[in-house]
């Protein structure tokens, strides 16, 4: 099956409307539009070819996605800030021969190598085309799209998803979120981003509907779309609930009476943060989970019900995927031992664009090996540790940087906190702490007050010796928090 048929299977008729606010479209019109642009691209480009996208979420986005993906084509989403180095890579990976772009990316990137297609040309495309049918006979395992994600090595790799990783995925988290047609997210995450479609998929195929904010910057913005357009869920990666709630004035005491819950992946957010966030909002259930776009989406959740017994877990597999965590034999840890987390299911990917190796090494008889160290308790529920690549050697010890951040996040004067470890003459290498301050607050947040923080609850080797401080986060385009490469 195309995922695109299995996503408008129940409301290809709908007269409702799937997208909301500054753009809107009901999901009968969005049918037809992406059904005969993709009958238009079958008819030029034929099937099986790699289809690029660059643009920001809204509806030409929306409508060309679900079109190349229907027609039997790839498609390969960027990022609208994408740089001419990273594009030119990615157009030696794909080898496209179209590219969907708004006027703003076409201005700047002055693409020249491939036919080039805008939202002022969709509209003669689809006026006098029969729209493509169903087709029961399509093979599940061609390639959906391709995310290009940033390797160890800085050099991007692009994850090939299937449609059967596609549906597969969107059929679990639909089931443990308990998503129905009237559910309405706020998606502040781009589309480019494996967190941003997964919304986009659920709510489609349920036939609930999406609120696009492009500008998280502007948290008043974000905070009227969600209580004006009654959204019912909202989901973010840890530096949209470090903002909302230690750098708005507001958010923590505005009331959202639609809202009935929220979702977090995108890398760990600290408890401190989630405590925070349920004592303002007991009524709204709070989802961790955690995933790599290798998984398409989502690998695992945590039941709201079980958080205070189970604080800091990223919980266990969603439905359809097997989790574990093994030691370097490839045997299951027991609780308290560290181990790699690995997983087994139909929405890990089909392996890396041109990179046999890099596909070889993560994928082994089977199993999708994460990279995630992580331990587990008695009733399987997962802790994650850190990356392989993350911890770090101080004194002859092995320390992971998430212990230490997590102790300096709960000052309350702090937005966000990384460690990382710096060269030093005696230790060889000592922490570093590089330390956000939230603007609202009336107090000075000093070194010692940091290093004191520290010294209440670590050992005295995991005290940072050096502690500085920023006024804001450096955050990528999907919103994720930006590290210094060292």
């Amino acid at each position: 099956m195309n995922c695109i048929d299995y996503f408008f299977e129940h409301s290809k008729t709908k007269d409702s409307n799937f997208v909301v606010g500054r753009e809107e479209i009901t999901f009968q019109s969005l049918h037809e539009k992406v059904y005969k642009l993709a009958a238009s691209l079958q008819q030029e480009a034929g099937t099986g070819n790699n289809i690029l996208l660059i643009s920001a979420n809204n509806l030409f986005f929306i409508t060309a996605y679900l079109a190349i993906m229907k027609s039997g084509n790839t498609c390969v989403p960027l990022d609208p800030r994408i740089e001419k180095e990273n594009l030119e890579f990615i157009k030696g990976q794909t080898n496209p021969d179209l590219v969907f772009m708004t006027p703003d990316v076409a201005n700047r990137l002055h693409v020249d190598w491939a036919k080039t297609l805008q939202p002022t040309d969709l509209a003669a495309r689809i006026e006098e085309i029969n729209p493509l049918s169903q087709d029961a006979s399509f093979d599940k395992e061609t390639i959906a799209e391709i995310i290009f994600t940033s390797g160890s090595t800085g050099v991007p790799k692009g994850v090939m998803l299937s449609h059967k990783n596609l549906i597969a995925n969107t059929r679990s988290i639909i089931e443990y979120l308990q998503l129905t047609e009237n559910d309405r997210i706020m998606v502040v995450m781009p589309f480019f981003y494996c967190y941003g479609l997964s919304l986009f998929h659920t709510h489609l195929r349920v036939g609930g509907s999406m609120v696009l904010n492009n500008s998280f910057i502007f948290l008043g913005a974000v905070i009227n779309d969600l209580k004006n357009h009654n959204c019912t869920g909202f989901a973010g990666v840890p530096s949209h609930f470090q903002i909302l709630l230690r750098k708005s004035e507001t958010f923590a005491t505005t009331d959202f009476p639609g809202l009935r819950y929220v979702t977090q992946a995108g890398g760990k957010l600290s408890p401190v943060f989630i405590d925070e966030f349920r004592e303002a909002f007991p009524q709204v259930k709070f989802y961790v989970m955690y995933g790599q776009t290798e998984a398409t989406a989502r690998l695992s959740y945590l039941e709201p019900a079980v958080y205070e017994e189970r604080r800091g877990s990223l919980g266990r597999g969603i439905p359809g995927v097997e989790l574990k965590v093994v030691n370097e034999k490839n045997e299951p840890v027991k609780p308290g031992e560290i181990g790699e987390i690995i997983a087994r299911g139909d929405n890990i990917m089909t392996g890396y664009i041109n990179d046999p190796q890099s596909t070889n090494e993560v994928l082994r008889e089977g199993w999708l090996h994460t990279g995630d160290l992580a331990t587990v308790d008695d009733d399987g529920y997962i802790y994650h540790s850190a990356r392989k690549k993350e911890i770090m050697k101080i004194s002859g010890k092995r320390v992971s940087p998430k212990e230490i951040e997590e102790v300096i996040l709960g000052i309350h004067e702090v937005v966000d906190c990384t460690i990382e470890a710096i060269e030093d003459e005696i230790q060889g290498e000592a922490i570093k702490a590089t330390v956000v301050v939230s603007s609202t607050s009336e107090t000075t947040l000093t070194e010692e007050a940091v290093k004191e923080q520290c010294a209440h609850s670590l050992a005295i080797y995991k005290i940072p010796k050096v502690v500085e401080f920023k006024d804001r986060m450096e955050l990528s385009s999907s919103g994720k928090k930006v590290k210094a490469k060292l």
